[in-house]
């Protein structure tokens, strides 16, 4: 790891001084979501390097879910360029909040660039594959596939994540984390076609899959 990496990997980082004293002050929060944690393989327990979180989107309040469930890693959270507005509220959710302006219709470099740099420091981003809140308790919309391009050029993985619909307000916050998937172990003599992609974003989705039946399989044994 190079000295920047390092610098932006520290305990203290001057980089994300508001941030931390927001994720500090956030961690009463704790208390309320009570995070329940279940896993397809409790080695991945611990995301501990540059990752590309891809998670289910059913509520605005998703953001906050898994800054609370995974509140061991700095997130950075993609988010649509309509939320920064201008002046100090733009500055606040990108220095403070560290989330990366995207638009909803036209994804630009910018945007593609400021992703995988992250990634390149062993940084976590979370990004909502389903592009905007995902209202129907049946199943998880159909993905988008930047996300692919970002862990294939940053060589990180896409580890899936499934929140749980909470059936009451105060309802624990359940979160199932998938294994890691690596986008390079889907190449084709070297080279990753639209196939490759077609094949990796279908074995995403079944691990979503997984997630959503590990998160419900206590209701559905009641049901039976």
């Amino acid at each position: 790891m190079n000295e920047t990496k390092k610098k932006r990997n520290r305990l203290f980082s001057f980089h994300y001084l508001m941030h931390d004293i927001i994720r500090i002050t956030a961690s009463i929060g704790l208390i309320w979501y009570r995070p329940k944690h279940l896993y397809l393989d409790k080695k991945y327990k611990k995301i501990r390097k540059g990752a590309i979180i891809s998670s289910n989107h059913i509520s605005l309040e998703d953001p906050i879910r898994l800054m609370m469930g995974i509140w061991y890693r700095r997130l950075h959270m993609v988010a649509m360029e309509e939320l920064f507005g201008k002046g100090f509220r733009r500055h606040m959710f990108k220095s403070w909040f560290q989330c990366i302006p995207i638009s909803r219709d036209n994804f630009s470099m910018t945007s593609f660039k400021e992703i995988v740099d992250h990634l390149n420091h062993n940084e976590v981003v979370i990004i909502f594959p389903e592009g905007r809140v995902n209202t129907d308790p049946k199943g998880i919309k159909a993905f988008k596939s930047g996300m692919l391009m970002m862990a294939l050029k940053s060589d990180v993985p896409i580890v899936p994540v499934y929140l749980k619909r909470k059936k009451h307000f105060y309802s624990r916050v359940v979160i199932a984390i998938g294994t890691p998937i690596n986008i390079k172990e889907y190449t084709t003599n070297g080279v990753t076609t639209l196939q490759d992609f077609d094949r990796a974003i279908e074995d995403i989705q079944k691990m979503e899959k997984e997630l959503e039946n590990l998160c419900y399989q206590k209701e559905r044994k009641k049901d039976e």
